[in-house]
């Protein structure tokens, strides 16, 4: 889990930055999958929601069903759960508002960014991604310095090009995978 710089300052707002711990309290909050699915699916409905609809649509993506498919003990254990443990942990942490029924965000969940940086098991890192392709690219580019490379059939600027039509391919990848993993933005929670 990555969390931006917009993150460190969402419950204090921008001009006071946060702390190790606060930093760490956060990551806690978010390492729990269903305060993460509750805080995805408060952001993803924009409005205050019913226990009992926040209870089904979490054990949907917990059991990987849909909402119709789920059935009263499965609804019954989530619902308990949250109730109990979870929701009391966001609120007391003051990223929702419970009362016993009805869950809404704060404005510190509301203005939380949160990335999630999964990477799958045959997949690297984008920081690691991104190294690579600079080494490619410094070493193309130092081949067209030295003339090792060949600069008649691709011109100097060519190779340039190719190299910043690389990054910027990968750029864009990478922010459409990014916006994909951000909570409350798409139907599915990461």
């Amino acid at each position: 889990m990555a969390l931006t710089e917009e993150a460190h300052a969402a419950r204090d707002g921008p001009s006071k930055k946060r702390t190790g711990s606060e930093q760490g309290e956060i990551f806690d909050l978010l390492s729990n999958h269903r305060r993460r699915y509750a805080i995805h699916y408060c952001k993803r409905e924009d409005e205050p929601v019913t226990l009992g609809d926040l209870a089904e649509h979490v054990a949907a993506w917990e059991l990987d069903k849909e909402v119709e498919a789920i059935t009263s003990a499965e609804r019954k254990r989530v619902y308990t759960s949250l109730q109990q443990t979870h929701l009391p942990t966001l609120e007391r942490a003051e990223m929702i508002e419970f009362d016993d029924r009805t869950i809404e965000l704060t404005e510190n969940a509301k203005n939380l960014e949160v990335y999630l940086d999964v990477v799958p098991g045959d997949s690297i890192p984008w920081g690691v991604y991104y190294l690579g392709l600079s080494a490619l690219g410094l070493l193309v580019m130092a081949g067209v310095w030295l003339e090792v490379v060949p600069t008649e059939t691709v011109p100097a600027l060519g190779w340039a090009t190719l190299v910043v039509l690389g990054v910027a391919v990968s750029a864009i990848v990478h922010v459409v995978s990014s916006r994909r993993m951000r909570l409350g933005e798409v139907e599915q929670p990461p």
